[in-house]
């Protein structure tokens, strides 16, 4: 049996990852040269898309489980949100923040992690309203949080390597 990756390991595993569907959704959009494009290209980019959202939930689904162990029970990223504000690390506290809604929306749709993302005075998360979501009845929704936006995905790995230093330094 091998052992489980680091966390550092993960990320760098899902920036790979992530690559394949960030490449195929730069090409679609290339395709479709700013028009709303095909059939096709629709379906193309919402499986990339949809496959880029994944990739983005498995990783925080990682990071959660891997660094769980740092507090004795309660919902880990409300509790490392606030030891890094108590430590004084605002920022860091509120990223980290912003992606765990987001990684909420993208696993369970509308609900309060989305709402408080449409409240939010300031996100680099970009919510859409749920009637721009993709949807058909065999693939899920994708589109309520735009993982395709430039540096989601690498602000994601980057808060999440953050805050494990700041957990493995403690």
């Amino acid at each position: 049996m091998e052992a489980s990756l680091s966390v550092p390991e993960l990320v760098a595993a899902a920036l790979d990852t992530a690559k394949t569907p960030q490449d195929w959704i730069s090409e679609v959009l290339a395709q479709m040269g700013g028009q709303d494009g095909r059939i096709t290209q629709a379906e193309e980019l919402r499986d990339a898309t949809v496959a880029l959202e994944a990739v983005a939930v498995d990783l925080f689904s990682a990071f959660e489980a891997r660094m769980q162990h740092n507090f004795k029970r309660g919902p880990f990223s409300r509790k490392l949100k606030s030891l890094l504000l108590e430590e004084g690390y605002p920022d860091l506290a509120d990223r980290l923040h912003q992606y765990y809604l987001a990684i909420n929306v993208l696993k369970h749709g509308k609900g309060a992690s989305y709402r408080e993302l449409l409240e939010a005075r300031r996100s680099f998360v970009v919510v859409k309203p749920a009637d721009e979501a993709i949807a058909d009845d065999m693939i899920p929704a994708a589109g309520l949080i735009d993982v395709t936006v430039a540096g989601f995905f690498e602000g994601l790995a980057s808060t999440i390597l953050e805050a494990y230093d700041f957990l493995e330094s403690r």
